[in-house]
């Protein structure tokens, strides 16, 4: 059965030797020596100053959100994960989505000063795939307008752009270490910030608020990542450029095979260091796409259609019309990626898939 990803589980010695080492401590959870450990060696392998590990990807942007969103319009996007709208409706903001570029799959910049009223607290834009959005022209955007600006990074570990971290950009971004990740925690995520100001109501945020035992800085949430979860991010870790290499083959071979004359992919944007973190395709209809789908699942192929619906479409959100979103959101598929695909079943693969093209 091969599904759209498949989590990496490191030598289970190697998770065994970080598991004594919370047996020895006898420490759980509330920023133990592992946790600590981990946020040092991602900061050092990203080049970054500043990185506060979490329990989940949601909590980080519920957590920007509720700091950054002043219970006004957030500009976002319709082609995401449904955390990215739920966060801001779970804060009591309001979303209002934004189509997106066609070949970048990221918010259309171009669309956004339009969208802008004197209700607008932010933007909120993911890096969609790992995929940068136009940051330069959202930065200028939000200086012009005094917005904030919060990235929704979840697939992006590793990515960089212009010769610096993808997590650099913005007043804030997050990240998923959920399993189907290329580095993960089992379930985790993470929030970077380079404002010092900020990433201390940030961490106090994460803390139910707490200055200290006894005494509270403010309004905050459980966002605290178990020593656990660290130890299986501390076995991934250095194995972390086999998985991206493995991953680029992959990705590589679907380059080099797809029947490119009639499918399309994404466009990745000029100066990006890409993680090969999914591989969308999209088709010219949706029936192309469920035909093809419906032969690959036969043959125990699950690929998945992610994003999917739009975002505009959800039962909890009033419609508006985005038909770029909606028309991508209907013929993208998703393709299994991970970091042990066998050339013969990415052969299969293809073969099936440019057979029912």
């Amino acid at each position: 059965m091969i599904n759209v990803t498949k989590t990496f589980f490191p030598p289970l010695d190697e998770y065994i030797v970080q598991l004594e080492r919370i047996w020895k401590n006898q420490w759980l959870t509330n920023r133990g020596e592992l946790v600590q450990e981990l946020e040092k060696k991602i900061k050092d392998y990203l080049g970054l100053n500043s990185i506060l590990i979490t329990n989940n990807g949601t909590i980080p942007l519920q957590i920007a959100v509720n700091l950054l969103g002043n219970k006004g319009e957030i500009i976002t996007t319709p082609f995401s994960y449904v955390a990215t709208t739920a966060s801001i409706l779970w804060e009591n903001c309001t979303p209002i989505f934004i189509d997106i570029n066609p070949e970048f799959l990221t918010i259309d910049e171009t669309k956004i000063e339009a969208a802008i009223t004197n209700k607008t607290s932010a933007i909120l834009a993911t890096h969609v795939f790992g995929n940068p959005c136009n940051v330069q022209y959202i930065e200028q955007l939000a200086t012009k307008y005094g917005l904030k600006v919060i990235y929704d990074a979840a697939h992006s570990f590793g990515v960089s752009y212009q010769n610096k971290s993808i997590f650099e950009f913005g007043d804030i971004s997050t990240c998923s270490f959920h399993a189907t990740k290329l580095f993960h925690t089992g379930e985790g995520g993470a929030i970077f910030c380079n404002d010092k100001v900020l990433m201390d109501k940030i961490y106090y945020s994460h803390n139910f608020g707490h200055n200290g035992p006894l005494e509270f800085h403010g309004l905050g949430i459980n966002g605290k990542i178990s020593e656990l979860q660290a130890a299986m991010g501390l076995a991934v870790f250095p194995h972390l450029d086999l998985i991206i290499s493995e991953r680029k083959k992959v990705v590589d071979y679907y380059n080099s095979n797809l029947n490119f004359s009639i499918l399309k992919t994404m466009v990745l944007r000029k100066n990006t260091i890409w993680n090969y973190s999914y591989y969308p395709i999209i088709f010219e209809n949706e029936t192309q796409l469920l035909k093809t789908q419906k032969v690959l699942n036969e043959n125990n192929i699950f690929p998945r259609r992610y994003f999917y619906p739009s975002l505009n479409k959800v039962n909890y959100i009033e419609y508006t019309e985005m038909p770029t979103s909606e028309g991508i959101a209907q013929t993208i598929l998703c393709l299994p990626l991970s970091h042990e695909l066998e050339y013969s079943i990415l052969e299969k693969i293809v073969s099936i898939i440019n057979t029912n093209l």
